[in-house]
This record gives structure tokens, C-alpha cells and sequence, in this order.
């Protein structure tokens, strides 16, 4: 992936905060992650790096693994 591609990350609304906000145990406990990731510039361009790369952990574009998992089956399904 190209480093313009990943330019996104320097202005995400995580940037600076500690990581672990962002790799909750469970989903419930990703409250946190979503709240900084709701106000932030490049949620989307992170969500969708997330789903292409298949990002297994932590929240990504607000969205948890199981939420992910889940666009990406509703994305199959209508193509």
C-alpha cells in the first residue's frame, strides 16, 4: 500500500491517545474507541482500510471486528 494511501492516519482523532482505547476485550467495552472515532475526520478512509486489509483487531472507522465482519457480508451480498 502506497504512503498516500496511508496519509489518512496522520490526521486521525486517535492520534496521540493510547492504543489500548483502541483494542478493547470485548465489544461492550469499545464505547470509548467509538466515541473518539465518531467525531474524527478520516473515520471512513479508516473503516474502509480496515475491510479491505481484513483488520482482525481493535476498532477501526468506529466499527468493532464483529461489526466489520459484518459489513463485509452485507457488502457481498449486494454485489
Amino acid at each position: 500500500m502506497a504512503a498516500k494511501e496511508l496519509k489518512w492516519r496522520e490526521l486521525g482523532a486517535c492520534r496521540g491517545l493510547e492504543p489500548s482505547i483502541f483494542y478493547p476485550d470485548d465489544d461492550d467495552d469499545a464505547l470509548d474507541a467509538k466515541a473518539v472515532c465518531a467525531d474524527c475526520s478520516v473515520r471512513v478512509a479508516c473503516l474502509e482500510f480496515a475491510l479491505q486489509v481484513r483488520e482482525k483487531q481493535g476498532v477501526w472507522g468506529g466499527a468493532t471486528e464483529r461489526e466489520r465482519r459484518r459489513l463485509i457480508r452485507q457488502r457481498r451480498r449486494t454485489a
